[in-house]
């Protein structure tokens, strides 16, 4: 089946052959660093009944990371989801590491969730389910999501789409996108921005670094904050098409011209070949070498919130 979707550079996932020398043959041979299968990460008890009320219009956006790179992000009298994937296991055979900061059943009423693009790690349908809101993410989802029972909203790069009180705006990502053996790229990846009447969020989705977070900068200026993934890199001559590490994370982070950068994509599912708890000590270290207050970046504990507003 042809490609439908490419990158902005041209650039689609990695041939079978490459697949193959990092799945089999790389492992075969003892290249692949080795890490633990667990790690302890932070996780709080967030308060109930503080997210059984949103921020109202004026009082910014409440961000709670719920694990990898699913958030409750609640502004306008409104909650959201992005990305949840708040069941036990992804596969059923990669487990979660920390529990989900909110398990789904202890959710407020949720108005859209928002699904960056079609990988198990981000579109988990029996949360979607359980949830039962109404869908936001990329073309091309409709095999998916009909017969599901879920009313859903297809966008490409640079629509938006009206979610109550809220703009939802669809923007470029620099990875791909399987469901199954032949559907690559059958479907758009993507990241968000949720604007709201005080408060201008970014959610990237899974991405490797490229010059659309300039771009998104640049057409979203005074981004309130930043949600960025900081895991998933090792082996970096396989995984750097297709997701950041701390480093370029940062760099991302300079490009868009935000004010917060939230950290995410860590900690939750052993995905790839670093230790589980490795990306917020290289975030630490290239935020203390550029010298940049240490009040912009946030690494909250999964279950934990962090409340932005415009100025």
């Amino acid at each position: 089946m042809a490609m439908r979707f490419k990158n902005l550079d041209g650039s689609g996932p990695h041939p079978f052959n490459t697949v193959f020398k990092w799945a089999v043959v790389d492992k075969l041979g003892g290249k692949r660093r080795k890490s633990p299968a667990r790690a302890p990460v932070p996780h709080v008890a967030p308060d109930l009944a503080v997210l059984a009320n949103p921020p109202a219009p004026g009082e910014g956006a409440r961000l709670t990371w719920l694990g990898h790179a699913s958030w409750l992000v609640q502004l306008d009298g409104i909650s959201l989801l992005i990305d949840p994937v708040l069941r036990d296991a992804i596969n059923v055979v990669i487990r979660r590491n920390v529990p989900p900061g909110v398990p789904v059943e202890r959710l407020p009423p949720i108005t859209a969730s928002l699904v960056s693009h079609n990988h198990y790690d981000h579109l988990d349908l029996p949360t979607l389910k359980q949830v039962g809101a109404r869908v936001v993410t990329g073309l091309g989802h409709a095999p998916i999501f009909q017969g599901e029972g879920l009313p859903f909203s297809e966008l490409d790069w640079w629509e938006s789409t009206q979610v109550g009180p809220v703009r939802v705006h669809y923007v470029p990502a620099q990875h791909w996108s399987r469901r199954g053996l032949n559907d690559a790229n059958q479907m758009l990846w993507g990241g968000f921005v949720v604007e709201g009447s005080s408060a201008r969020i970014y959610h990237s989705g899974d991405t490797a670094y490229f010059q659309g977070f300039k771009e998104i900068g640049s057409r979203f200026p005074h981004l309130d904050a930043a949600l960025l993934p900081i895991g998933a890199y090792d082996p970096a001559w396989f995984m750097r098409f297709q997701h950041m590490n701390p480093e370029e994370a940062v760099q991302a982070f300079e490009d868009l011209g935000a004010l917060a950068f939230l950290a995410m994509h860590w900690g939750t599912f052993k995905l790839t070949d670093e230790p589980l708890d490795e990306p917020p000590l290289r975030l630490d270290a290239e935020w203390l070498r550029r010298g940049w207050p240490r009040d912009r970046v946030h690494v909250l504990p999964v279950g934990g919130t962090h409340t932005v507003r415009h100025g």
